[in-house]
């Protein structure tokens, strides 16, 4: 079911002109996050955010928390006012908004728009970022995923646990928010945790002649060092 569906809405996604998306950002887990209810605002802060870094956002969002009014939770129903629900038109107007339809779930939707093909708009080009770039972007793979949910449910209907932990490592990028003060409008800071560049996990890599150069991960070392050993042909 969810490959149909997944099929009929992403597959363009390899002919789709215009700029290609470089972050993928689960709507309903930053709009719901610290509040217990759904913060539209709090969502159009980290389109801002991801776009002052150079990146362009994508955000996933279940049809449900863009109605008028929803059911939230046990006893708890939502209202979004005009001005919230004005947010969610100028997003979908600039094309970065992707609305999930009912019975489907979005987390699946955001994992598979992170690996999707967008071969017309990056003109067969690599959106991956170098380390040390002159524009001070977060090195690593793109798209990346801005996600704080650890995805439990889901992790093996789509890849076997060593490569959906690989995926994890190298896509999803955490974040936090500082509390806002007086209004929940107002401008706050967002920390994002990177993604690694590399996987934590042991790794061979092949050298000039055939040689194969290991890379060990070690705990009391930071995070991007390897302690290498090259073993003699």
């Amino acid at each position: 079911f969810y490959n149909a569906n997944y099929r009929k809405c992403f597959s363009n996604s390899s002919t789709r002109e215009g700029k290609p998306y470089t972050a993928i950002v689960d709507g309903a887990n930053v709009a719901y996050f610290g509040w217990g209810k759904i913060n539209v605002y709090q969502l159009s802060l980290m389109v801002t955010a991801l776009e002052k870094q150079g990146e362009h956002p994508l955000v996933i969002m279940p049809q449900k928390y863009t109605r008028k009014k929803f059911y939230l939770r046990q006893g708890v129903t939502q209202f979004l006012s005009e001005k919230e629900r004005a947010l969610f038109d100028r997003l979908k107007e600039k094309g970065q908004l992707y609305i999930v339809e009912p019975m489907c779930h979005d987390d699946m939707y955001w994992m598979l728009a992170s690996v999707s093909n967008q071969t017309v708009s990056t003109n067969g080009e690599s959106m991956h970022v170098s380390k040390n770039n002159d524009e001070g972007r977060f090195p690593g793979l793109r798209p990346m995923v801005i996600s704080n949910d650890k995805m439990r449910d889901h992790k093996l209907d789509l890849l076997e646990e060593r490569s959906f932990r690989r995926w994890c490592c190298s896509h999803v990028v955490n974040y936090h928010f500082t509390e806002y003060i007086e209004d929940q409008r107002e401008e706050r800071n967002i920390t994002f945790h990177a993604a690694d560049i590399f996987s934590d996990e042991i790794q061979g890599n092949e050298c000039s002649g055939g040689v194969i150069a290991w890379h060990f991960p070690v705990r009391e070392w930071d995070a991007n060092e390897r302690f290498c050993l090259r073993l003699p042909q």
